[in-house]
């Protein structure tokens, strides 16, 4: 009998080499101009499903990018893992601060990954972590180990919202009707100490525009005369916070449910060293709302930062203008009960409010999502531990990111099911950023720990419904 962990083993090389193929395609969902790349990349994975050992595969059109749908059902008293994934990353800029082409992966070696970690845009979000669940798959199949039902449902628009996801969801119910939804785009909090991720923030994204003059003007004769769009904007940016970074916008924090002693405590037990963070980040100091530890504030807290900001000259030299426009992108992270669409209008009103008149101001919302909490009394996440604990010897410890991902709301309210968190990469991977990179050792030991989830979680289901 081939246990999971010699497959792995066995099957090593071809799993980093596939896993290259699929990193090598430039699927950036923001650019319109990789639309032929996205359309290539669906592909790919449909075609890898196909050879995993999926009955059923396609890849459904949507008003946007495709989703590609995947199931192998054994038998319908079985319960029904769906699996999740995406298969667009973000854009690689700025290129000029990666150590390698981010579209060439190579695997290097780093005092966090000895093994070796693969380099490349998409190598931990998310198409390595969306392998992993592939090959594991591959591995049950092959070896007549799959205990239950799986569906897998791929979509190439996480990184710019998932708007054509809702109107998929919405109108395949049947489809997708699942008793626990799997998602690996998490991570977790060393290679030593495995977590699992119960919470996620929401999020608001808008992107604001200031106008001042019909035209740029010559900011020797208009300067000081002039409302100057660049200068105000920053001012307005500025009031968001106060002097303790709490933020300004009247409301913000009405349905913020403060955590008791109790929860502060235990999300403590965490490990984490203040010193290796700012070392990490090679900062002196930490910043944020005062009151609240750093584990705190990027995860319990809402939050909100200028993403980009941008107007008047920025090419070389010097030109003397005073630009018409000026714009920034913002988004905040919200918390449990805070209302995504109720935050966005509470922004625009007090963004609109706090202008001067010498300016006109306009708000557009992008995106947004609720946040989220899985309750560790779940059987999804009781498998999810027991499967860590085989692999890594250790207990998982429950623990909530900072990130969004707003689908997974729209998941529980469309399919009344929730979802279990098992992320494999490390906060280090930089993803979203030059030099993204996923461990070896993350990478194998994802697929050799998600075939423990199944077996766990069919054992579990079966035993709460005796």
């Amino acid at each position: 009998m081939t246990t999971i962990k010699s497959y792995v083993q066995e099957n090593k090389e071809r799993f980093i080499n596939e896993l290259f193929d699929l990193l090598k395609i430039p699927s950036i969902s923001a650019d319109p101009a990789y639309k032929n790349d996205i359309l290539k990349t669906a592909e790919a994975i449909k075609i890898s499903l196909e050879k995993a050992g999926c009955l059923k595969v396609e890849i459904c059109k949507t008003p946007g990018n495709p989703i590609v749908y995947g199931d192998h059902i054994i038998d319908k008293n079985l319960p029904t893992v769906l699996v999740y994934g995406h298969y667009d990353v973000q854009p690689a800029d700025p290129i000029e601060l990666w150590d390698s082409p981010p579209f060439e992966p190579i695997i290097k070696k780093t005092e966090t990954h000895p093994e070796g970690a693969i380099f490349a845009r998409g190598a931990c979000d998310d198409k390595g972590q969306l392998y992993m669940h592939v090959k594991a798959f591959e591995f049950m199949i092959q070896n007549k180990e799959l205990p239950c039902n799986v569906k897998f449902m791929i979509e190439g628009e996480e990184e710019v919202g998932s708007s054509s996801l809702d109107w998929f969801v919405k109108r395949n119910q049947e489809k997708l009707s699942n008793d626990v939804i799997l998602i690996s785009d998490t991570g977790m909090i060393s290679n030593d100490q495995p977590s699992i991720t119960t919470g996620l923030r929401g999020l608001s994204y808008v992107e604001v525009e200031v106008t001042g003059p019909n035209r740029d003007l010559h900011s020797g004769l208009y300067g000081g005369a002039v409302a100057n769009p660049i200068n105000i904007l920053t001012k307005m940016i500025a009031s968001l916070h106060d002097e303790n970074n709490h933020i300004t916008i009247p409301g913000f924090y009405n349905k913020v449910i403060e955590s008791t002693d109790e929860e502060r405590k235990e999300m403590a037990k965490a490990p984490f060293s203040l010193d290796n963070y700012k070392k990490a980040l090679d900062i002196e100091d930490v910043y944020g709302e005062k009151g609240y530890t750093t584990n705190e504030r990027n995860s319990m807290r809402p939050a909100l930062d200028v993403n980009g900001i941008w107007g008047g000259y920025i090419g070389e030299g010097a030109k003397t203008v005073i630009a018409s426009k000026a714009y920034a992108k913002i988004s905040m992270r919200l918390v449990p009960d805070q209302d995504p669409d109720e935050i966005t209008d509470m922004f625009t009103k007090h963004f609109e409010s706090i202008a001067p008149k010498s300016v006109k101001v306009k708000v557009t919302p992008h995106h947004g999502g609720h946040a989220y909490v899985t309750p560790i009394d779940n059987i999804g996440y009781k498998a999810a531990n027991k499967a860590y604990t085989e692999t890594f010897g250790v207990e998982a410890i429950p623990q909530r990111s900072g990130g969004s991902i707003p689908i997974v709301a729209l998941f529980e309210k469309e399919l009344k099911s929730k979802t279990i968190l098992m992320g494999f990469g490390l906060d280090s991977d930089a993803i979203h950023s030059p030099n993204e990179h996923f461990g070896i050792f993350n990478y194998l030991k994802g697929i050799e720990t998600i075939p423990l989830f199944y077996k766990y979680y069919v054992e579990l289901f079966k035993n709460q419904n005796v």
